[in-house]
């Protein structure tokens, strides 16, 4: 008598796999999912499929990854909003307890940019403008409640100017405006601003990170830290998938994205689009949303953006 074949589990992963992108292409976060894609099939063992879902400042795309099936075949993309978001009580789901960290990939710094043609050198100049012009200056930045317009209104608190602030429907349109002066100052990512950067029609006053951008076009420009101004923080790009996927599974998208994140064609392909490298495996990642969430929880209350997002919703 023939002992029956017990079918053999399929080795993972045995077809594509989904990377849900929860900004719209184009973005310095799709450009960043389309370098992974680029090594996937040599590191992951497959293809990854890049689809885009944005609107909600991420919440759309963040919301079909949670919904979708923990096998391994749906990751996403992540940014800080993913922690962000939730603090304001807006999401469908609590994403830090939803949604696990495969992998940090890079950080993304804030600068704050003016007109090439206003007068200040610097962020001393501007404040002491700000001063004597009250509410006479308008910030720009990417969304009410985002990392932008919460790096600004941190900025006008800690400064003790009066800015009002301007929001748009993305870092083009912020662009757009200063350049148009309808806002003096804007809050935005470096990959944003460079090329207007290097024409002069735009200057950068300050970045939000603990040291100086490597990036040859912004190494001259100080930090905060640097001008006297406690104000370190950044957002970031990172792999995230649904929170129940098998341990073998999420250990194998792991190793595979940390093979393409640290290989050094990986790491020029972001450097020659303006973007940094950063990895930080699952649990680093995961001390570091901690971490993060502490420091926005505070700065979302101090800032008075938690009172306003929640006066905006009555």
């Amino acid at each position: 008598m023939q002992t029956a074949k017990v079918p053999e589990t399929p080795k993972y992963p045995a077809r594509p796999i989904t990377m849900i992108v929860p900004f719209s292409a184009g973005s310095a976060m799709d450009i960043t999912a389309r370098m992974l894609e680029k090594d996937a099939v040599n590191k992951l063992g497959q293809p990854l499929v890049i689809v885009n879902k944005p609107g909600g400042t991420g919440t759309i795309g963040w919301n079909e990854l949670v919904s979708s099936s923990a096998d391994g075949y749906t990751v996403g993309m992540s940014g800080i909003d993913v922690i962000l978001q939730p603090l304001y009580g807006a999401t469908k789901y609590n994403y830090q307890t939803a949604l696990e960290p495969v992998a940090q990939i890079s950080p993304c710094p804030l600068v704050m940019v003016i007109k090439g043609d206003q007068p200040w050198k610097n962020v001393a100049e501007l404040i002491d403008y700000a001063k004597s012009h009250p509410k006479e200056l308008k910030f720009g930045h990417w969304g009410t409640g985002s990392i932008s317009h919460v790096v600004g209104q941190h900025f006008a608190q800690t400064t003790e100017i009066s800015l009002e602030q301007v929001p748009f429907r993305g870092g083009a349109e912020a662009v757009t405006a200063l350049l148009g002066g309808h806002v003096q100052i804007a809050f935005l990512s470096p990959l944003s601003v460079k090329e207007h950067m290097k024409s002069g029609t735009v200057k950068v006053l300050a970045v939000t990170t603990e040291q100086r951008l490597t990036d040859p076009i912004f190494a001259q420009v100080p930090t905060f830290k640097e001008q006297g101004l406690d104000l370190v923080i950044s957002d970031w790009f990172g792999v995230v998938a649904p929170k129940e996927m098998p341990v073998e599974i999420r250990n194998k998208l792991a190793k595979g994205f940390e093979a393409i994140i640290t290989d050094p064609g990986f790491k020029k392909n972001m450097e020659n689009a303006g973007l940094q490298v950063e990895y930080l495996n699952p649990q680093e990642s995961g001390v570091k949303w901690l971490r993060d969430n502490k420091k926005l929880e505070q700065l979302v209350n101090e800032t008075g953006i938690l009172e306003l997002i929640k006066a905006q919703k009555q």
